[in-house]
């Protein structure tokens, strides 16, 4: 690191109490709490969660709340953390078809199997300021009314419904079923297989992944994708121990999934098909899902012979940049000292314009005697 550099201790002290204070705020305003943040900033809490790789509401909101409502900071918080913790093992795969629906939509079928359930949706509001929200003494009223009937317990996606008519793109587990590739554990390589551009996608910046799916639909891409299905509720989490042999029920996670249909002309093997973009996001998080379903479909351009022309189809371009908290340290780090290569750098300037001073100079004392 920067050995050179000697002294600022007491400075950088200083700074962990200005930001204590710039945190807290006015001390007249009542403090914020963990428990607030995670039942009133679910979303918020969500995105740090996929990002920081962890799935534990209470803590991503303790980090929201101690990085000042930074979701980068607050998922390099959360990824830190996990890196103490022991591991021990791997949970069944989760069978999201039987997911508690709270929320699930389909814009390719209006009369979906099971039913469309709109839930806690922003999608039909009117974006106007409600200052109601402003009076923090009046007590909330509002409470939703009970559905007339119960959901279906088991509600069949819609992919697997195309799937019947030989209409979607058949997917199936690799020869042998292999383990996952552990993103956290061992090193990438490219070209990289779908579990591992899925793992990326699911902890990339969500940012970046939206401005990704939009690409595919504007400028460089002319796809029009349809949203096969958006589905949000719980999922119970299910693990095996070795001494029992059998599955233990551990809690319920609370999941977005998206499957995007996409319209595919089909090659001289493979017949005119619809094939699939998939999407899964901790917490309520659509707009993440749905990007990265978009992704996930551009990024299979090689496995169906497709041209890989832009840059949501380029794996090594999508992996390498979506994560918002290597990004962040790599452009942060300029911050940090660099003053031995800005000198060496001021230095090669000076030196440059020196000569070209000097050869401009000679010109001028070369051009009358030319003209003699």
């Amino acid at each position: 690191m920067y050995v050179a550099v000697k002294g600022g201790e007491a400075a950088i002290l200083a700074t962990h109490d200005l930001v204590a204070e710039a945190r807290r705020g006015d001390q007249s305003v009542p403090e914020l709490g963990v428990a607030q943040i995670r039942e009133q900033m679910g979303i918020a809490c969500g995105r740090v969660m996929n990002e920081g790789s962890l799935y534990d509401p209470d803590l991503a909101a303790l980090a929201l709340k101690q990085a000042q409502g930074d979701a980068i900071e607050a998922a390099f918080l959360m990824r830190a953390y996990r890196t103490t913790l022991p591991r021990f093992g791997s949970s069944e795969p989760l069978d999201t078809a039987k997911m508690a629906i709270r929320r699930r939509i389909s814009a390719t079928y209006k009369d979906l199997p099971g039913g469309q359930v709109l839930g806690p949706t922003y999608d039909y509001t009117h974006r106007l300021f409600d200052f109601a929200l402003m009076d923090e003494t009046a007590p909330s009223e509002t409470q939703a009314r009970p559905a007339a009937q119960p959901l279906d317990t088991s509600m069949p996606r819609v992919p697997d419904i195309l799937g019947a008519e030989g209409l979607m793109e058949e997917e199936a587990p690799p020869e042998g079923d292999p383990r996952p590739f552990d993103l956290t554990r061992e090193p990438v390589t490219f070209p990289a297989d779908r579990d591992v551009r899925l793992q990326a996608m699911a902890r990339g910046d969500e940012g970046f992944m939206l401005g990704l799916g939009y690409s595919v639909q504007r400028g460089y891409g002319n796809t029009h994708p349809f949203v096969g299905e958006v589905r949000v509720g719980e999922v119970a989490v299910e693990f095996v121990p070795e001494e029992l042999g059998f599955a233990v029920d551990l809690g319920d996670v609370t999941l977005t999934e998206c499957q995007m249909v996409n319209q595919f002309a089909g090659s001289k093997d493979v017949p005119p098909q619809f094939t699939r973009g998939y999407g899964l996001s901790f917490g309520h998080s659509e707009r993440k899902a749905m990007s990265m379903s978009l992704v996930d479909r551009a990024l299979k351009a090689r496995e169906f012979g497709e041209a890989a022309t832009y840059p949501a189809q380029q794996d090594e371009f999508v992996l390498y940049h979506s994560d918002n908290v290597e990004a962040a340290g790599f452009v942060e780090h300029l911050k940090l000292p660099h003053y031995v290569d800005f000198q060496g750098e001021l230095e090669l300037i000076r030196r440059i314009r020196r000569e070209r001073e000097q050869r401009l100079a000679e010109q001028q004392e070369a051009l009358p005697e030319a003209a003699e």
